[in-house]
């Protein structure tokens, strides 16, 4: 038996936290190149969706995408979106990574450090698009 979807209410949020592995670094000094970001925001989304319409959703747009600090190989990265606007099949959503751990090298080959605060790496705005429910019909 599943459970109905809790329905889109502004304000709600969804939070991811994920190890970056090294084998996404993708540039020097272990960057990992900003469409990890952004695919991070496709994951949370993709749940807020399911979570309040009972469905995947879709994609429709992204908007005013920063990357505002380097997310690195060996980071613990945080995913949040928050809903801020319902429409009729619309749901726009803010997402933000924050970086909540970062390797230390510098002490030995496995040290690492808790951030706090957190390192904001990425911000963006986007939309999805959810099937119409049967009481749209």
């Amino acid at each position: 038996m599943t459970a109905p979807a809790a329905g889109p209410t502004v304000g709600r949020t969804v939070t991811h936290r994920r190890y970056v592995p090294y084998s996404h670094a993708h540039y020097a000094g272990n960057l990992v190149d900003g469409a990890y970001s952004l695919a991070a925001f496709g994951d949370v989304a993709t749940e807020m969706c399911i979570v309040t319409d009972g469905d995947e959703g879709l994609f429709a747009s992204y908007s005013d995408v920063q990357f505002r600090a380097p997310v690195r190989a060996g980071d613990v990265i945080e995913i949040e979106a928050r809903l801020v606007r319902v429409g009729t099949r619309s749901r726009e959503m803010e997402f933000e990574v924050r970086v909540v751990g970062r390797g230390a090298p510098e002490r030995g080959e496995s040290s690492a450090d808790l951030l706090d605060p957190p390192l904001v790496a990425t911000t963006a705005r986007g939309v999805v698009v959810v099937p119409p429910s049967a009481s749209d019909s």
